[in-house]
């Protein structure tokens, strides 16, 4: 095998001819295959759900449960069209965005709105290691006074400093631990340690709803039913978008699905688009895995976000308590906590606090390792489709994604030092990705009818579900627009 060839086979983003598979025919063949979901529902369940969501249930108690299950469901039907683009042509999001019509700087002006969108949620970055390190305090309140006087050894005015923050030691430990971990491996590892992660925070947070039924924050018929009201409180609107944008596929992950299915083989494996009916076959057999993910990950994603929404608007709401601020793992912990006074459960406070602690890791650590892991190759597209850098193979694109999975978690912790406030930092992402929203749905319905291939797709049926998303996105973000707008005119002199 020459060098060249070598490259190629370990190259995720070339279609050479020997990658070329059969699709599974059958359900059980076809579940083994899953894998970009995973990864994409371990960024979903992350920040938006421990803190944002269950900020929303705080304060808006369970009236806005409908909002939460229209946010989960409505972009899965994006997320699939453009999963299906990226098996039928080969190519990214970024690359497929970068032949829209429309004003240019190198590349397209949709690529450059993504860099901002990307930009502003290193703000939601900030708030995960921020919060992993509020609850590593919790969990070794005396490792953290022993650090902050070993640093004080040396420096006297930082030891002083850290024991008002303590939280920032451990911020800094996450982010060199996310950093090494991001360094050391790739596609699969990414997968393994998701789909772990993703299922124990699941089973952890429903196990905690479900306990939630023999305490005083029992969850009634009645309280199912006032979350269908359609009903959307003043108190709560700007938070409301910010979870639309944040909750269920993001902007971030809607963009970031298909780099996903690229690299687990969805697009190699049908081969390079042909008129041969043998590609079409592979297309479409490999696209209906693909839906097979998409939708099953949805469903892990909704059951952990509905759960975490319970669980505020059940114990929290009630309580008038709101996560925020320094103190929002104590708060959060209290959501866990609470429910089991004086019940015969009461002598599981400790493993519970433990769970939580160990849950709320996983959540954020999780989130903040996928997310960093997506946006270093979608940098690493953009400078490419720029033409500020060019790699020369797969070895320098590979080199360029983990310096920006350096940075970019350096770049976060530095956001959150310098205003340690995490759901703040967590609405002003949320609030990015809900703008970006509709340009996204739009773009993917355009790239649909221009580019479809009608052998491979899409059916009637989900066409329309693609057209109502993009009308519902649509709604929210102009929604969202004209209230901050209405916010700013408010405050202004």
């Amino acid at each position: 095998m020459s060098e060249q060839q070598a490259h190629e086979v370990h190259d995720l983003y070339s279609m050479p001819a020997d990658a070329v598979q059969e699709p599974p025919h059958k359900f059980w063949k076809a579940i083994r295959h899953v894998g970009p979901g995973l990864i994409l529902a371990a960024s979903i369940v992350g920040t938006g759900e421990l803190i944002n969501t269950t900020g929303l249930g705080a304060k808006a108690g369970f009236t806005l449960l409908w909002l939460i299950l229209l946010s989960c469901v409505i972009k899965v039907f994006v997320q699939v069209e453009l999963g299906r683009y990226a098996i039928v042509h080969g190519k990214t999001t970024l690359a497929a965005f970068d032949t829209l019509p429309g004003p240019r700087l190198g590349t397209s002006w949709i690529c450059w709105l993504w860099l901002i969108m990307m930009l502003a949620t290193q703000a939601q970055i900030a708030a995960m290691e921020g919060t992993v390190g509020q609850a590593a305090h919790m969990a070794f309140p005396a490792a953290s006074d022993a650090l902050a006087s070993a640093v004080g050894t040396i420096v006297p005015a930082w030891g002083d400093f850290l024991q008002t923050r303590q939280e920032y030691l451990w911020a800094a430990l996450t982010t060199v631990a996310a950093v090494v971990l991001l360094l050391s491996g790739g596609y699969r590892r990414l997968e393994k340690i998701t789909t772990i992660l993703v299922a124990a925070v699941t089973l952890f947070t429903v196990g905690s709803v479900i306990v939630l039924q023999w305490t005083r924050f029992h969850i009634g018929i009645s309280d199912i039913k006032a979350g269908f009201t359609l009903a959307l409180p003043a108190t709560a609107v700007g938070l409301a978008f910010s979870a639309f944008g944040i909750t269920g596929v993001g902007a971030s992950e809607l963009v970031a699905y298909p780099y996903w299915c690229i690299e687990k083989g969805y697009a190699r494996h049908a081969g390079p688009r042909s008129a041969d009916d043998n590609w079409a076959r592979r297309a479409r057999g490999w696209t209906r895995v693909m839906q097979l993910d998409a939708w099953f990950s949805m469903l892990v994603f909704t059951i952990a976000t509905v759960a975490f929404y319970l669980l505020g608007a059940a114990v929290l709401n009630p309580q008038g308590l709101d996560p925020k601020g320094p103190d929002m793992i104590p708060t959060l912990s209290r959501m866990y906590l609470e429910p089991l006074e004086g019940t015969p459960l009461a002598g599981l406070r400790g493993l519970t606090r433990v769970g939580f602690l160990l849950g709320a890791w996983a959540v954020l650590f999780k989130t903040l390792y996928v997310a960093t892991a997506a946006n270093s190759r979608l940098t690493v597209d953009f400078l490419n489709l720029v033409g500020v850098w060019r790699p020369a193979g797969p070895e320098a694109r590979e080199r360029m994604v983990k310096v920006f999975c350096v940075v970019y978690p350096i770049l976060a912790l530095g956001l959150y030092y310098a205003f340690r406030e995490p759901q703040g930092l967590i609405k002003a992402g949320g609030i990015a990705q809900a703008l970006m929203l509709p340009l996204i749905a739009g773009a993917t319905i355009f790239l649909r009818r221009r580019d479809n291939d009608p052998r491979v797709g899409p059916s009637l049926l989900s066409d329309v579900f693609t057209w109502l998303a993009f009308v519902g996105i649509t709604a929210v973000a102009s929604y969202s627009v004209y209230d901050l707008a209405r916010s700013f005119m408010a405050t202004s002199p």
